[in-house]
């Protein structure tokens, strides 16, 4: 995997507290923030890829065994 360097701009109090977060997990700061940033992209990408999916389904609909007549009419339904 090609690596690039990049320079963030954090505040202190922020780096700090992920510098703890990673010496809990016994991983450098690096690793930790690669990590993190991993997990959001792949949940981000993820959701978009489940909301896609679910909206074509509802686009085309399902199928409930009625071939498209329905046999019952609403007053039936509502009778008391």
């Amino acid at each position: 995997m090609e690596r690039q360097n990049v320079t963030l701009s954090l505040p202190k109090a922020l780096l700090k507290k992920a510098k703890t977060l990673a010496v809990m997990n016994d991983k450098s700061l690096s690793d930790y923030l690669r990590e993190t940033l991993e997990e959001k992209v792949a949940a981000e990408t993820g959701y978009r890829r489940a909301k896609k999916r679910q909206a074509a389904l509802m686009d085309k609909g399902f199928d409930l065994g009625t071939g498209g007549n329905i046999s019952v009419k609403r007053d039936e339904l509502y009778e008391r």
